[in-house]
């Protein structure tokens, strides 16, 4: 488009015009003062189209640097500086016992602390912070509810809690867990030999090692039971060839956990494959929205080597898969619950400080009562996710109810999220004020570990008994 287009425009206080584009020009029936007060400056905002500049859209006319926040938007505080929770109205923390109360806490500190500085930085340049790992590991929730071999051995409630307490501030940070803890290490303690638990679990658990957990792959998503990597028995080990995608923690995990189909039993084996195995080539996926810290990636194995020490004895069907599953998808549905926890917070007290028209944006109806709706939303969320925690604990969670609440839960996020960024106007497609990283974050999370139309219908097959997951035309049997 022609510079000239773009020409600085000056708009008079009570012009009834303000300038965009000439095909793109409408005419306003208020002033502009007003559309210019409510959020970023619109001619902020073309300055900074027309600079690259990708801040906060305010320069500082002398040096041609961006305004600190502070200074450009000093009538709000970003969530660098993260605003005490307020979001348990119903007083869930009385579920809770002691251990699980001081875990929560001791998240709460480390993440407010160290990760609500940094996030927005690292999330705008799609990279993982790997200085705040120690600080992570210090919290000792890797292995979640794994016992022994270095791990906390945290009830299923503590590590979901631990799990919404890190979402609560950055959900990439959540999910670089999620995929270490509850999908890698689980499945080495769900489906390894003893000798695999003590090898890799300890160095797991300190975070000194990271893994990674490679089901989906380009043609096979939702329908990953379908997948087609392959492993070949040879002398001494297996051979294995085939893709993985969307994996994340793949581009620098040092154990990939990787699951291929049996050539001589058409069955799904699992396998552990280390870092730099001859044949082995990880890609980082870029142009993401959403979970931008995390290091999603693909996976090229051409004829990787993996002993006969690595292959996961318990891993010989697509169905074991399934025990691994079950635990991920209640702390999947913590994740959301973690991040409009955050998201709640940061607008209450967006809201007290914002003030437009003489009055705090937290003194009109209209905001109140969003306000309030996420707040229901969220004390109905935190209850269904206590409830399946303690279903998994009494031995009673069923497939089904697992899959529903993580369906439910991840929906009421999004809406949640969307109402958090009306509330803060211009202001809430800023990642420095979390609701613009918050909306985007949910969107991944409420795709992987089964769409919510997947985990729908697992629920729907359990209160059925009829499977869904093909057309009628095409359906014989569900392999899911």
């Amino acid at each position: 488009m022609p510079a000239s287009r773009w020409a600085p425009h000056t708009v008079p206080q009570h012009s009834h015009l303000v300038f965009v584009p000439p095909s793109l020009r409408v005419r306003l029936s208020f002033p502009a003062s007003f559309l210019l007060d409510n959020g970023p400056r619109c001619s902020s905002f073309m300055a900074s189209s027309r600079r690259g500049d990708q801040s906060n859209g305010t320069i500082d006319p002398q040096s041609g640097a961006p305004l600190e926040l502070s200074v450009a938007f000093p009538q709000a505080t970003p969530a660098s500086i993260f605003p005490p929770a307020s979001f348990d109205y119903y007083q869930f923390d009385d579920l809770l016992n002691s251990e699980e109360r001081a875990l929560c806490k001791r998240v709460r500190g480390v993440m407010e602390k160290e990760v609500a500085p940094i996030m927005a930085e690292y999330w705008e340049k799609a990279a993982f912070p790997f200085h705040i790992i120690p600080k992570l590991a210090e919290l000792s929730v890797a292995g979640g509810t794994i016992k022994g071999y270095g791990c906390p051995g945290l009830s299923i409630t503590a590590s979901a809690i631990a799990t919404a307490e890190i979402a609560r501030v950055d959900a990439s940070c959540s999910t670089f867990i999620l995929v270490h803890s509850s999908l890698a290490m689980l499945t080495i303690a769900l489906c390894g030999s003893d000798a695999q638990k003590e090898k890799y679990l300890p160095s797991l658990a300190k975070l000194d090692k990271i893994a990674c957990w490679a089901l989906t792959e380009p043609d096979y998503g939702s329908d990953a039971s379908a997948l087609k990597t392959i492993a070949t028995k040879v002398s001494g080990g297996w051979v294995i060839s085939g893709q993985k995608r969307w994996i994340g923690n793949s581009t620098f995990a040092d154990l990939l956990i990787i699951f291929a189909r049996n050539t001589s039993t058409n069955q799904i084996n699992g396998f552990i494959v280390k870092k730099g195995a001859p044949g082995l080539k990880t890609t980082k996926i870029e142009n993401k929205i959403g979970l931008r810290m995390v290091q999603n990636g693909d996976i090229v194995l051409e004829k990787v080597f993996v002993p006969d020490e690595d292959r996961l004895p318990g891993v010989n069907s697509f169905q074991d898969t399934n025990k691994v599953l079950a635990v991920s998808r209640v702390m999947v549905a913590w994740q959301p619950i973690g991040i409009v926890m955050g998201v709640f917070d940061i607008c209450n007290r967006y809201l007290k400080e914002r003030k437009q028209f003489g009055a705090p944006l937290a003194a009109f109806q209209l905001n109140q009562e969003k306000l309030v709706r996420m707040l229901g939303n969220i004390q109905a969320m935190l209850l269904i996710g206590w409830r399946l925690c303690k279903l998994y604990e009494s031995g009673k969670m069923t497939a089904g109810q697992a899959s529903l609440g993580k369906a439910w839960i991840t929906l009421k996020a999004r809406e949640t999220v969307s109402l958090g960024r009306e509330l803060l106007g211009g202001n809430g497609i800023l990642a420095d004020f979390l609701v613009a990283k918050a909306f985007c974050d949910v969107e991944p999370i409420y795709t992987y570990e089964g769409t919510y139309d997947i985990n729908s219908m697992v629920t729907a097959r359990e209160i059925t008994g009829i499977a869904s997951f093909k057309p009628a035309a095409l359906r014989k049997s569900s392999r899911l």
